[in-house]
């Protein structure tokens, strides 16, 4: 389990999260009803399970933190040997949104969704993550339904990009990608590369892979 505590003048966010095989109760308090909701739903469909608690100031500050600390935690979690790519097609009514992924430490973001809070949500949450993260929204006119789809196709497209994967399991020509992170106190736990520190978008440092 890897464990995330981010403190600003702004915000208070601690998190706690596990890749778990089957399906797990998380406990999410942000303070934010549509946050937590949305924290909540990336934990079920990413097979996660996540324990919360989030203040803030301001909405903006608070959702850009919460997504901030989730990847790190997240990035955390990613297996030493992961199937690293994953990809989603969810219909949510009038809503159809594609997400596709790769956890191998390249951070990068492309999509446009009807909320730009949002959209800078999953896009700060892929950058710290250290993932390549793709949304598409296909169509859609609810702006609640569109949101929700992208999150809960990022959600399925994780789930299968955090599986261990092995040499046989990888869809790359590099074969299993293995990225160990390290201090001069000694090594730690494997993940994307990314800084346990970063504070950003860009924050997140990915190995090339």
């Amino acid at each position: 389990m890897s464990r995330v505590e981010r403190r600003t003048k702004e915000t208070s966010v601690k998190v706690e999260a596990r890749v778990v095989p089957a399906e797990a109760e998380s406990s999410v308090d942000t303070g934010d009803a549509f946050l937590t909701h949305m924290v909540e739903t990336l934990a079920r469909y990413a097979g996660l399970a996540l324990d919360v608690v989030a203040r803030g100031d301001l909405r903006h500050h608070l959702v850009e933190d919460v997504a901030i600390a989730l990847g790190t935690a997240i990035a955390d979690e990613v297996p030493p040997e992961a199937a690293r790519y994953g990809w989603a097609t969810v219909p949510m009514d009038d809503a159809l949104v594609e997400a596709a992924v790769d956890v191998g430490g390249r951070p990068y973001y492309a999509g446009r969704l009807p909320s730009t809070l949002y959209e800078h949500f999953l896009r700060s949450l892929a950058f710290n993550l250290g993932a390549t993260l793709h949304v598409k929204v296909v169509r859609g006119r609810d702006r609640h339904h569109v949101v929700e789809a992208a999150v809960k196709a990022v959600g399925l497209a994780l789930r299968q990009a955090l599986r261990p994967g092995g040499e046989e399991g990888v869809f790359s020509t590099k074969g299993a990608v293995r990225l160990t992170r390290g201090s001069a106190e000694g090594p730690s736990a494997p993940g994307p590369g990314g800084s346990a520190a970063a504070t950003g978008d860009g924050g997140a440092a990915g190995a090339e892979a």
